[in-house]
């Protein structure tokens, strides 16, 4: 028997998500994954925009070394959506003793390898995506390596997401290191969406730098789709993670200058928000800070209606 907490669970005929003939979802790490596991039914409907800011870790050897984007998120984004637990194992293993591979990870160097024989790192990412058989689009946030950086209130520029991750307070401000495009096919997908996503994960490092691309937050606010914002089931170890949902959501929209968010999933009761928001999702047996995958899909096919209900009946006044 297929445990539905391992595959894509397959959603009845007339659920509102499965009638959508685009979705979007934005961030990063395992969030993003989670969420693109949750709607994996969806297939080629289904597109992830995901954060290439990361310069820790194994992704942060690769950038220190060469000139390349963080291949982190997009890596464990495919490790959480193949079907074959053994190519997740392998895509997420990392060297320990080989004294000139110590701290890589396997997926990694194969999606850099990829991007070496390739004419641009999606060409790299759609490869490895058909032979993992994997059919959600998974699109880097920019094809251009970049970093994010903190302006704090005391005037000092955190360089990093690790000294980003780092801050002991909000951040007055959170900028990427130098202007960058997003990719035409990210662009289109949004245009074209029916709905789209944001979270869970990290808010500064995997929520937010995806929407500080050129022209992704403007495409967003362009574009007829509903923005529907996963809040964590836990608290992030984070400034981000002492404020409320709703504080976050209004520095979210103070950043980026609109009101992008139409509804928030969250498990914590705050009175102070200003968009219509649901708390019935339930946490995985197994790891209560990731979100149960049919749960999810239960939680966003109520959010559809919700959304649906309001505009028809805005429609009628």
């Amino acid at each position: 028997m297929t445990n539905p907490d391992v595959r894509g669970v397959q959603p009845a005929a007339q659920e509102p998500v499965n009638a959508l003939r685009r979705v979007t979802a934005i961030g990063g790490g395992h969030g993003l994954g989670r969420v693109l596991a949750s709607l994996q039914f969806l297939q080629c409907r289904l597109v992830g925009i995901v954060a290439t800011t990361d310069n820790g870790g194994a992704s942060g050897l690769l950038r220190q070394s060469h000139q390349t984007i963080a291949w982190g998120d997009i890596r464990n984004c495919l490790s959480q959506l193949v079907e074959q637990p053994l190519a997740a194992d392998v895509l997420n293993y990392r060297f320990t003793d080989d004294p000139n591979l110590a701290g890589h990870n396997f997926g990694n160097l194969l999606l850099h390898t990829l991007n070496q024989l390739s004419a641009r790192p999606l060409d790299g990412i759609q490869l490895l995506s058909r032979l993992l058989n994997v059919t959600t689009r998974l699109l880097p946030m920019s094809e251009h390596p970049v970093d994010l950086v903190a302006d704090t209130h005391e005037g000092l520029e955190c360089f990093g997401e690790l000294l980003v991750d780092q801050l002991n307070e909000m951040p007055e401000a959170l900028r990427l290191s130098s202007e960058v495009t997003a990719t035409p096919e990210a662009l289109k997908h949004l245009k074209r969406s029916d709905l789209i996503i944001l979270g869970p994960g990290s808010f500064l490092t995997s929520i937010m730098p995806p929407l500080l691309v050129d022209k992704i937050v403007e495409t967003i606010v362009s574009s007829n789709a509903p923005v529907i914002f996963i809040d964590n089931l836990l608290p992030e170890h984070s400034p981000a993670g002492e404020l409320p949902v709703s504080e976050r959501i209004n520095w979210l929209h103070s950043s980026v200058g609109h009101q992008l968010i139409d509804m928030v999933i969250t498990n914590h009761h705050d009175r102070h928000l200003t968009v219509p928001y649901i708390n019935s999702i339930k946490a995985a047996a197994a790891a209560p800070q990731r979100h149960d995958k049919e749960s999810l899909r239960r939680t966003l096919n109520l959010a559809l209606h919700e959304l649906s209900a309001a505009a028809t009946a805005n429609k009628g006044k």
